[in-house]
């Protein structure tokens, strides 16, 4: 599986990233349970704590629900039960039945498409899952089908010329179906790995720039020999409005997973939760940071761990 160097390091990556959601919602779930006394559990304060964190109303009744259900079966009552149980129900959550190597190699090219709305982070994002890949050995390259802004398809060639790796692209204003079939063909004849495609910000309300995209998928679907993944770029600081814009993509695209920029930069983290929960859309990726290597591979249970304790050895 990708993975960055080192458990060790993939696990303070994503420590730093849970932080501030730690800090102000989380760490304070443990700290009232743990204040508590046995068969008094807080739960109305848990869940406002929940719900702040942006796991959501429905989501967070859900997790608590099952955490008294299985407290109930199991004749548990200390607190520090309830936080176990509370973090295995939230680790099941998230832990969806995809398959284990969505992103994995499977034939030359495996194609990400990237899809969001404006300002989430996709052309950054695609650099550090390239630059990712090409720690694991993989042949790299890069499509610019935002052809409405200019800086957009410079800014990606721009990675690419760090990176060391091809960038197709064509004039601004050019056909963004033109350039993924261009991508798609220059891999093929170069039998490169992973072909990333970036495509224009969008809001998922707009109708006409939707089924721009849904051309491009189908430009890249013509051949049987390629595999094509969908990953949603979602900004961690949109909040609960990011789960509106995930559940439009999704619906109009069929997403296979969700790269959430800027964890770091945010203390409602809790919206991975509700992404999963409603959606049943994994998360795949976050973005731990501004660098380029700011980058983890996302694991449910390294995430809930450090949710809950800064310190936790995951």
């Amino acid at each position: 599986m990708l993975r960055l160097q080192g458990d060790s390091k993939r696990s303070e990556k994503i420590i730093q990233a849970a932080e501030k959601t730690r800090q102000t919602w989380f760490g304070r779930v443990t700290s009232l349970l743990n204040r508590s006394s046995a068969n008094e559990i807080p739960w109305t304060e848990i869940e406002e704590l929940l719900v702040a964190a942006d796991v959501g109303l429905v989501t967070t009744e859900l997790l608590l629900d099952l955490t008294k259900k299985h407290l109930r079966e199991n004749k548990l009552s200390h607190p520090v039960d309830a936080i176990d149980v509370l973090k295995n129900e939230m680790v099941t959550l998230l832990t969806i039945d995809h398959p284990s190597k969505l992103l994995e190699v499977s034939t030359k090219p495996t194609v990400l498409l990237f899809v969001g709305v404006n300002g989430a982070g996709k052309t950054t994002s695609i650099a550090k899952l390239a630059r990712l890949y090409l720690n694991e050995g993989k042949q790299v390259m890069l499509g610019a089908a935002d052809t409405f802004r200019a800086a957009a398809i410079e800014q990606l060639q721009s990675w690419g010329s760090h990176l060391k790796v091809d960038v197709i692209a064509h004039q601004s204003g050019a056909d963004p179906g033109a350039v993924a079939f261009d991508t798609l063909e220059a891999a093929r004849a170069r039998q490169t790995d992973i072909v990333i495609i970036d495509t224009a910000g969008r809001l998922h309300t707009k109708t006409n720039l939707m089924e721009e995209i849904k051309k491009i998928q189908r430009v890249l679907s013509k051949r049987d020999d390629v595999v094509q993944r969908v990953l949603l770029t979602l900004e961690a600081t949109t909040g609960q409005n990011g789960l509106i814009q995930a559940k439009g993509f999704s619906e109009a695209m069929g997403c296979d997973g969700v790269f959430l920029t800027k964890l770091d930069g945010t203390a409602k983290g809790g919206i991975i939760l509700s992404i999963a929960h409603n959606l049943d859309l994994p998360v795949m990726f976050i973005g731990t940071g501004e660098g380029l290597d700011d980058i983890a591979p996302f694991h449910p249970r390294q995430f809930v761990e450090a949710l809950f304790n800064s310190t936790a050895v995951i």
